[in-house]
């Protein structure tokens, strides 16, 4: 027998070596910026950009989030699955795989869109924008969207094979851009071509169309906000994204422009209340998600059957409420356990579990979401948050999900 040395084991496991992995368009030029990357699937995507003398990860985000509050920054969200949908059935398709209608959207607007598993539990949320009489555009999360397109191709070829509709995945084609704040329209306006309306009433929020950009370059925009903010996605061809960052960063400074993270991401998507992964884990319904209403009872689509019973539509079943803790600068962390106050720390009383936190310099305090049994009608109740792996045990406010905005005044700017 020949000894084997721990360090022979973990070999594989110590930096990429041959894992795959993939850059967005722009990994280039962030890499230049100084930018700190982290893994999301196989992606490298930039987590922070860090600034001359910032040395405290939470400074950098901070800054990066205000910045977007206050004036304009701009992401990458090239790894954003983006499926192209055409076909005289494709509207008719999007019936079936979404639980919200579809039929009635008009030529150059874009709607969020809800997917179920069969078994009723949500599968995946994204946008789908309608560029032509028959042509959409769908977005995925980045984590589904090889998932989804395997979804969309089984529906195709195995349950509707009559229909009138092809698809491919475009995620690789295109490079896009979310640019937010409330001096994004001022930014674009140095890009946008000036044949191009982008004010309120002529571009409205959720509004989608193939434009161009920088006198002549066929571009994609759309009305989007992951921030809360008046916000925009812009999508150029893949190879044109790293010059597009650089375009932006000079046309914005005049504006306060600078780059965010995903982390800047997820700290503005927490404090408007939008779910994502730890939300859309598989073992959530649209009810638990608070979105309920927007299923469908003048169609049939995938899981509406299953999604009905009555264990999935209990009010009891823990749903996504807003938490903030009673002494502002107090951490909630994610995974920690929803009990009454004054209950022991038994599973007896476990009434729920927090999915996602994050310090929002925003509202100056420790903000997270979570999903709690009767939760929507608990709004104002005092709970305790038991942290068992640090042993500690938090007073908090359960409130709405949207922290930030909840009027939606900034969108439609």
């Amino acid at each position: 027998t020949q000894p084997v040395t721990l360090g022979t084991l973990a070999g594989p496991h110590r930096g990429l070596h041959f894992k795959p992995h993939r850059l967005p368009p722009t990994h280039q030029w962030a890499t230049e910026q100084g930018a700190v990357f982290t893994a999301n699937g196989l992606w490298q995507r930039a987590q922070w950009y860090p600034h001359v003398g910032e040395t405290a990860w939470q400074d950098i985000v901070n800054r990066e989030v205000n910045t977007v509050r206050s004036a304009v920054g701009f992401c990458d969200v090239t790894t954003l699955g983006k499926i192209d949908i055409q076909g005289a059935d494709a509207a008719n398709f999007l019936e079936r795989v979404y639980v919200n209608a579809w039929q009635k959207l008009p030529i150059g607007r874009a709607r969020y869109g809800l997917m179920l598993r069969e078994d009723g539990f949500a599968f995946d949320d994204g946008t789908t924008a309608r560029l032509g009489e028959n042509h959409y555009v769908m977005t995925t999360t980045t984590a589904n969207a090889g998932p989804v397109m395997q979804h969309l191709e089984f529906c195709h070829q195995c349950l509707w094979p009559d229909m009138d509709v092809q698809f491919i995945s475009v995620t690789d084609e295109w490079a896009q851009i979310a640019v937010a704040g409330p001096r994004s329209r001022d930014v674009l306006r140095q890009i946008v071509d000036p044949q191009y309306d982008l004010s309120n009433e002529a571009f409205g929020y959720m509004a989608a169309a193939t434009i161009t950009v920088c006198g002549g370059q066929p571009a994609r925009l759309f009305r989007l906000s992951f921030s809360g903010e008046l916000a925009y996605e812009l999508a150029v061809p893949a190879h044109y994204g790293d010059a597009l960052a650089r375009l932006l960063m000079r046309v914005g400074a005049p504006y306060g422009i600078a780059p965010y993270g995903t982390e800047a991401l997820g700290v503005m998507r927490i404090e408007k209340g939008h779910p994502a992964g730890p939300e859309l884990n598989g073992q959530t319904t649209a009810h638990d998600l608070g979105m309920g209403r927007m299923l469908s009872t003048k169609k049939d689509f995938i899981g509406r059957t299953m999604a009905a019973r009555a264990a999935l539509t209990d009010p009891a079943r823990p749903t996504l409420v807003g938490l903030r803790p009673l002494v502002a600068g107090t951490t909630l962390a994610a995974g920690a356990h929803l009990l009454p106050k004054g209950s022991p720390a038994t599973a007896a009383f476990d009434q729920g579990w927090i999915s996602s936190s994050a310090w929002s310099p925003t509202l100056g305090s420790w903000i997270a979401l979570g999903f709690l049994s009767n939760g929507p009608a608990r709004h104002g109740e005092i709970i305790a948050v038991h942290n068992p792996l640090a042993d500690t045990v938090t007073e908090a406010e359960i409130v709405s999900p949207v922290f930030v905005d909840p009027e939606g005044k900034r969108l439609h700017a």
